[in-house]
């Protein structure tokens, strides 16, 4: 059973197949892995030489190559068995309104509950917390938008330490560095989504533009407050700078956050395999047409490390 969603990151690295394995050599040595055992094969290295038997053989087993750019993906080289899930992409086609909703709110409330959770780490004893809590557990029509004032709030006053930060795609100080992050956690989002086969042009709530990916903006939604940690660990470190520039140490480190080890369900996983969960399981929602299915990812017992 093909399962496996491999990724590839190691500089200057070989890839070809023999045997069915697929095999990757690097000056860290040398690996390798059933083909058969594998669903997609993701590469984000800047370097690779790919070997036309792998490319051959990948399509004879059904696998979906992801070649990323910056970690965003750039191609897809699909088998041509493959190119069209014409059962997956009429589920995606026709999910019903009813269904998009449920699978919203169950993403929002994963959401609202990471932000508690995160601000509960950043600032313990403060007196907003109550409040934030209540909003993050309720239900009712306004409930992101209520919870996301209420986070940024505590966000301002203990980690941007300002009176006049606003979060917002083109504000300023540590702004850059959110939107950086949260860049880096969109492209994670996709490729997962190409090696599983969804299109992430149908989102369930996310508004569709041109060149747009709104499903991949409706999952990523829970897992932002992993950026904002990783942003706010950045910040205390760096205390005294005045402009928060996104500088090439600082990549580095925010690219990082998708190893931190989080809480998955009964599992200890990375925050790259739990959004691998996360896709899988929402992909089985989609085609059964039952929200049931859908897990995405609310932090449980783990503290936030980096």
């Amino acid at each position: 059973m093909s399962y496996h969603i491999v990724s590839i990151d190691a500089p200057d690295c070989s890839l070809s197949c023999k045997d069915g394995q697929l095999t990757c050599k690097s000056v860290e040595g040398e690996r390798s892995v059933p083909l058969e055992d594998v669903a997609a094969i993701i590469i984000t290295s800047f370097s690779a030489s790919i070997h036309s038997k792998l490319l051959l053989e990948a399509a004879r087993h059904g696998v979906g190559l992801v070649i990323c750019e910056n970690f965003k993906p750039a191609s897809l080289v699909l088998p041509a068995n493959r190119s069209s899930d014409t059962l997956l992409t009429k589920s995606q086609a026709y999910i019903s309104a009813q269904l998009k909703q449920r699978l919203w709110h169950k993403t929002i409330d994963a959401k609202c509950m990471n932000q508690f959770s995160l601000a509960a780490e950043l600032a313990p004893d403060d007196e907003r917390l109550a409040r934030l809590e209540k909003l993050a557990r309720g239900r009712f029509p306004a409930k992101e938008a209520e919870c996301a004032k209420a986070f940024w709030r505590i966000y301002a006053d203990h980690v941007a330490e300002t009176d006049d930060f606003r979060r917002g795609r083109n504000e300023g100080g540590v702004n850059c560095l959110l939107n950086y992050g949260y860049a880096v956690l969109l492209s994670t989002i996709l490729q997962n989504l190409f090696a599983i086969g969804l299109d992430p042009t149908f989102g369930i709530c996310h508004a569709v533009r041109e060149n747009s990916t709104p499903l991949a903006y409706d999952l990523m939604e829970p897992f932002r407050p992993c950026v904002d940690w990783r942003v706010a660990q950045w910040v205390k470190n760096h205390r005294g700078t005045e402009d928060w520039e996104v500088t090439r140490e600082f990549r580095q480190w925010v690219t990082g956050f998708p190893l931190e080890k989080v809480d998955w369900f009964e599992l200890t996983l990375d925050i790259r395999g739990v959004i691998e969960g996360m896709t899988r399981s929402f992909r089985q929602a989609v085609t059964s047409a039952q929200s049931g299915p859908y897990r995405p990812w609310t932090r449980t017992t783990t503290k936030w490390d980096g």
